[in-house]
Parts: C-alpha cells; structure tokens; sequence
C-alpha cells in the first residue's frame, strides 16, 4: 500500500561528529535486526519508503529531528552497519552522497552475483528513479544523494534527496519495488519536500497519459519525472523542538512509563532489566520505532526525545544513555540468536504497554519542564553536541522538576 505524504526538509550545514557516527551505525543496524527478527526484510523495505517513519529513525538516533542531513546520515549509517552483516541480514545498501551515488551501478553488480539477481534490471532501476527524480519534474531540485537498499530476494527501495540552493531547502524521495508498476504512472511511495518552485509538472500522473504520448511522438524519450503528493509531513524552518511538533499526550505516555513508580517498576519487568527512568525513556521510543505502527509517526520530533540532537535540540546527546540503549538492545538481539527471546520480547511488549498508558490514563508531557529536565541531567549522562564537549550544567536540580502537567 503506497503511504502518502510530502515533507519540507530545510537544509542544514555541518558534518555528523565521530562519536555520533560510530553510534547511528550501532544503533541503525540493531533496531533493523530486530525488525527484520519480528517481521522480516519486506518490512524493513516497506518502512524505509515510508517518509514518516524514516524522519523518526532518524530522530531516535540522536540526528537533528527535522534538517536534509538526515537522510545523508542514516543512509551512511546503515551502509556501514547492513553491509558488514547483509549475508545474515540479506539487506545490501548501495550509493550514496556525491562520489558514492556514482558507484551505485557497480556496487549493485556485485550484490546481483553474490545472490545471482539480474543485476542490469537493478542498474536500470536506479537509473531511471535518478532520472525521474532530476529530470521530469520541474521543482527546482537537483539530486545529490543516491541509496539504493536490496533484498537477497530482489525487492529494492531507492531513497534519494534534492536541494534546491536558492529556497534553501530539500526534497526527499521514496521509492518502493512493492508499489511500483510502470515507472511513468504514480510510481512514488512517498516524496518529501516543500512546494518551493511554484506549479510542479506531474508527468507520471495517470492523469498525463496524453501529454506523455505527446512528448513521446516529439522526442521518442519517456517523460522522467513526476511529483505526487502523499502524507503531509511538514517540518518547519526553526531549528529548536518545540511543544506544537509533539503530541503531548504521546510522549507524557513514555514519561510515565519512565518515572512514575507505578508503571516504571513493570515496565522494567517486561524488559527483564533493572533499568533507570532514563534509560526506560530511550527504550520505550525504540520499542515504537521497531514495532509502531505507521499512524505512530506523525510527530517524528518526539522521537528525538529518546536521545536528543547533535546540535543541542531538544537537548545534547545523552552518550551515557545511548551506549545503556544499544546494550540492552544488543544483548536482547545476541540473546534470541542462541534461541533466548525474552528480553527481544519484552521491547514488544513495551510498546504495547506504553500504548495503553496512553490510551488509558491519557498523560500530558509537561514540555517546557521535560526539556529543562534533560537539560539538567545532561551533564551526568555526558551531555554532548557537535558544538561542544559537555553540555553547560542548568540553573534548577532535575529533583525539582515535574514532567507531567499538574493542571
């Protein structure tokens, strides 16, 4: 089923510091396993061509929660993580940004005889979304990042991003092997981006079957590239986190599930894990990302509350929690591999748990305390941006603050 939606993406400087990268690639990999461990490789696929839940991949891997760079850095890091592992996986992810975009052909190649697909018809595939994406419609973006993921199996799905240097923002692309029929009809399952360029010629729309015919008599090229519009993810220009881009009441479910004793001591139950509120806040955001559904990911921003953003909004990147999520997480993976999945499990059940705090007992995030609170405790959990070492400690003790609205 194609997921529809736009997205504006504005467009950020700066590279992804070291200390991040090697943990987005640690991170990146594990909620993948565990996703293809619960549903299998299609699954995967089909969440990746989804704009919605990308962004929130993103986010909950501690990547500014709405700039372009994004889709650079979580395409990167499950390259570096996936490939290493894709004989057990059976996902490969070819391209990339600048340089790497032009290996794409050669790197898809060598997966078709590694697992004897038809490596000229993923060649062309690439291509043609390429060309599609750059040529056909006129928006005003030009591609500059190019990943391919494919399957043992063959199914394949292309994320690619544009930018648009003088509105100063990105469109990115989703493209899907499942929804795909006939590249010059509706073959999108998701592009993200703004209406920045004014009217946008749709030449793959079924509605343009005449005009493609027309083209086709003058120039005998198919039509290249298409915009239809699809889920309506906007992402404002502001660069802070704020309280409109969350659902208050979705992210007070997780804070009660992290710190009131009433639900904190069961969910840590369901984890089999004596773990802190902090960490249990991190794990139930990864919980959903892996077994959300899609409806889950409207407010991607709220998943940059499972371990911040690498400029400092909503708050630094909490390492210390980080590296306690990839090991719980990890150590659940290592654990069902050996035929123990308990504790892979409980991630599960902790999603579903966290759904009926929500559903049930209707929590309110109290937003302002919540990022003075992280705020406070950042310097503890070895607070970090790409700006600074450690975050500044606050004015008020975290001992002080209230997550929960009181009204």
């Amino acid at each position: 089923m194609k997921r529809s939606g736009t997205a504006d993406l504005p467009l950020h400087g700066g590279q992804v510091p070291a200390w991040l990268a090697a943990r987005m690639t640690r991170l990146g990999t594990a909620i993948t396993e565990s996703i293809v461990q619960h549903y299998g490789v299609s699954e995967f696929l089909s969440r990746i061509s989804d704009p919605y839940w990308f962004q929130a991949f993103g986010c909950v891997m501690g990547m500014d929660w709405h700039s372009s760079g994004i889709t650079t850095s979580v395409v990167g890091a499950l390259k570096r993580g996936l490939n290493s592992r894709a004989h057990e996986l059976g996902i490969y992810v070819c391209g990339g940004r600048g340089r790497h975009s032009r290996r794409t052909p050669e790197e898809l190649r060598a997966v078709a005889d590694a697992r004897g697909l038809d490596g000229d018809a993923l060649v062309r595939t690439s291509r043609l979304t390429a060309r599609i994406d750059n040529n056909a419609i006129a928006d005003g973006f030009q591609i500059y990042l190019h990943g391919f993921f494919v399957s043992a199996a063959g199914d394949w799905v292309v994320v690619q991003q544009g930018l648009n240097d003088s509105s100063g923002w990105a469109r990115r692309y989703h493209w899907h092997s499942a929804a795909v029929r006939d590249f010059t009809e509706e073959p999108h399952t998701g592009i993200a981006g703004d209406r920045v360029a004014g009217a946008i010629m749709n030449l793959v729309d079924r509605e343009a079957k005449p005009a493609q015919g027309a083209m086709l008599s003058l120039v005998r090229d198919p039509p290249a590239r298409t915009l239809n519009e699809f889920r309506n993810l906007t992402m404002p220009r502001h660069h802070d986190v704020r309280a409109d881009d969350v659902d208050p009441q979705r992210l007070g479910a997780v804070l009660a599930v992290a710190y009131e004793r009433e639900f904190r001591d069961f969910a840590s139950l369901l984890l089999l894990e004596k773990l802190g509120p902090r960490t249990l806040q991190s794990l139930a955001l990864i919980a959903e990302v892996v077994h959300g559904t899609p409806t889950r990911f409207a407010d991607p921003a709220r998943f940059s509350f499972a371990h911040g953003g690498k400029d400092g909004h909503p708050f630094p990147v909490p390492l210390k929690t980080y590296d306690e999520s990839i090991s719980v997480l990890r150590n659940a993976l290592d654990r069902a591999s050996v035929g123990d999945p308990e504790k892979l499990e409980g991630f599960r059940r902790l999603e579903r748990f966290t759904r009926a705090v929500e559903e049930n007992c209707n929590p309110v995030a109290n937003f302002d305390q919540l990022v003075e609170h992280e705020r406070a405790i950042s310097p503890v959990l070895n607070g970090r941006t790409a700006f600074e070492r450690r975050s500044h400690a606050p004015r008020r003790q975290a001992s002080q603050l209230s997550l929960f609205e009181t009204s």
